[in-house]
């Protein structure tokens, strides 16, 4: 056999080869070599770990913006809903008032009827008391939508108190003559301890008279013919004590830790002959959370009565000095041109002022209200809002644009009659040109009282 050269293993034997040969221990290549693979190795490990690591940063910058975009579209959802929100609670607010309006309106002509027929000269008694009948229901038909209108007013947040240093004797009292009359129908008996009048309370004298005036006629609403109820209010050092008690049909235990909640009644019968919304403790509660107070509810079961306690701050400065009567003046006879659309409601107010004297002439909408008014001068004015053509409040503010570029000094004395009973409504009723803003039903005193005072 011939013979063959040898050649070394690898490039690398040569390398060693070659290093022997140039002087280079072989160990120490090898050790070279080896500690080379080894940061080699350690490289490629620290690139797959920042591999992973980048990915995983990559995967929670994704996760991120995912996140935030979620939370973009969260927060648009979120105005969304909460313009939803505000324009369904605009839409109730309309609805209630438009109701409240459409309802009012011939509670008005209701309301002047039985004033008329409570006045015929001569009437059987059997006449007077329907019409006294009619006018309480009238009072309750509109006491029931106060309760239902100031209930959406006061979750809302549209009630501003005007507070006031009061004294609570002259609250109380005139709660009681609110529901005096009903009290007395029913042969009930209620038994008074007003507070001192140096008892002074700081709130809204309208809407605390609406707060005592509504638990004393609830008193009177779940007791029997004949039962009895107790008002009495005492000083408690920093906060005054008003507790209104009846032994009435009570509270059941189920129902007493949710008396306050919108729309919550005891069961009823199905005859309902207490009536009611289930919305006037609830107003009571937030217009007493309004002035900084707590009421609260107490009963030992169904047939052993009721308890309502309502506490108060005790106020500071000194009540306002009661207002002195005006005394009798001898009845004046006015001008009136009275502006309503509705038929019934027209020829009951006519017949009403015309009964004490008034000369009236009437306008059937606001287009021809405002010719007349234009006319010839009147001394009063009593117009609706609601009317068709023109309504109250543009005719009002043509009159007064009139009146001033005439320059005339004093126009006639505008009373608004109308449905429209909320606070805004009101106030864009004063700001046209109106003297005086009334809600119907009126009763036929108050606005005879206030045609009567108007200049001549």
């Amino acid at each position: 056999m011939g013979t063959y050269p040898s050649e070394p293993p690898s490039s690398e034997q040569r390398s060693l080869a070659e290093g022997s040969a140039a002087g280079v221990p072989a160990e120490f290549l090898l050790r070279r070599v080896h500690a080379l693979e080894g940061e080699l190795e350690a490289l490629r490990a620290q690139a797959e770990r920042e591999a992973e690591e980048r990915a995983a940063l990559e995967a929670a910058v994704a996760a991120l913006r995912e996140a935030n975009e979620n939370l973009v579209l969260a927060t648009f959802n979120a105005e969304d809903l909460r313009q939803d929100a505000e324009a369904a609670n605009r839409r109730q607010n309309e609805f209630l008032a438009m109701l409240a309006h459409e309802l009012r309106n011939p509670l008005a002509p209701i309301s002047m009827a039985a004033s008329l027929l409570a006045g015929v000269p001569g009437a059987n008694p059997q006449l007077t008391k329907l019409s006294h009948v009619i006018g309480r229901q009238v009072d309750h038909m509109a006491r029931l939508l106060d309760d239902l209108l100031d209930a959406a007013r006061v979750s809302s947040g549209k009630i501003k108190l005007a507070l006031e240093p009061l004294a609570l004797a002259d609250v109380l009292r005139h709660a009681v003559e609110t529901v005096q009359p009903r009290i007395a129908e029913r042969g009930q008996v209620l038994d008074l301890a007003l507070p001192p009048a140096s008892l002074v309370v700081e709130g809204d004298k309208v809407r605390l008279a609406q707060v005592f005036t509504n638990l004393l006629g609830n008193a009177s609403k779940y007791t029997g013919d004949g039962g009895h109820l107790r008002l009495a209010a005492q000083d408690d050092g920093a906060t005054v004590v008003v507790t209104i008690e009846d032994n009435g049909t009570g509270i059941a235990p189920d129902v007493l830790p949710y008396i306050f909640d919108l729309f919550t009644q005891g069961p009823r019968s199905l005859a309902r002959s207490e009536g009611g919304l289930g919305v006037g403790l609830n107003v009571v509660r937030n217009l007493v959370g309004m002035h900084g107070g707590k009421v609260e509810a107490h009963s030992d079961g169904d047939g052993r009565g009721s308890r309502f306690t309502v506490r108060l701050p005790r106020g500071a400065g000194l009540p306002a000095a009661p207002v002195q009567a005006l005394a009798a003046v001898a009845p004046v006879r006015r001008r009136v041109l009275l502006v309503e659309d509705n038929p019934d409601a027209c020829a009951t107010l006519a017949d009403i002022l015309a009964t004490h004297g008034h000369e009236v002439t009437c306008a059937q909408d606001g287009h021809e209200g405002l010719a007349l008014a234009l006319d010839r001068p009147w001394d009063v004015i009593v117009c609706d809002i609601g009317l068709p053509g023109l309504d109250g409040l543009a005719l009002m503010g043509r009159l007064r644009a009139w009146q001033r570029e005439e320059a005339q000094d004093r126009g006639p004395f505008a009373i608004a009659l109308t449905g429209y009973g909320q606070p805004d409504d009101e106030a864009r009723g004063l700001a046209a040109g109106f003297d005086r803003y009334l809600v119907k039903p009126v009763g036929a005193q108050a606005l005879l009282a206030l045609v009567a005072e108007a200049p001549a």
